[in-house]
């Protein structure tokens, strides 16, 4: 299963879990079993529809304990054009979270418009 949630609250006044817990973690306890990966949180649908920025490929990370089923997020963002970045296990998702309500803000809040992504940038 991919998580691609985010715990908002209203208004976009904060996160409604933070740093000891994930709402991908709380995805996970509400469904046992299930395997649960956190991935395309952190840009808006139409980038998703969209990747084309013109200089490099969008990252996306993504987060689960489980190998295979992190190997289907990265491969189904790949075949996306994103650039798929491997965040570690699930519990990761208590920063991947808070870093989409960074885009929503930038996106929303501060004027920046839905057509904005981040890039990962190595020497």
């Amino acid at each position: 299963m991919i998580d691609a949630t985010n715990p908002l609250l209203p208004q976009l006044a904060g996160m409604e879990c933070g740093t000891t817990t994930s709402g991908a973690e709380q995805v996970a306890s509400w469904a046992p079993g299930a395997t649960v990966v956190k991935a395309f949180n952190t840009v808006g649908s139409n980038v998703m529809e969209n990747q084309e920025f013109g200089a490099g490929r969008p990252v996306m990370f993504y987060c689960g304990d489980d190998a295979a089923a992190k190997r289907v997020a990265a491969d189904l963002a790949s075949g996306m054009e994103f650039e798929a970045i491997d965040a570690g296990p699930l519990a990761q998702a208590r920063l991947l979270e808070p870093f989409a309500l960074l885009w929503i803000s930038l996106a929303l809040a501060q004027g920046l418009g839905r057509n904005i992504a981040f890039q990962l940038l190595r020497r």
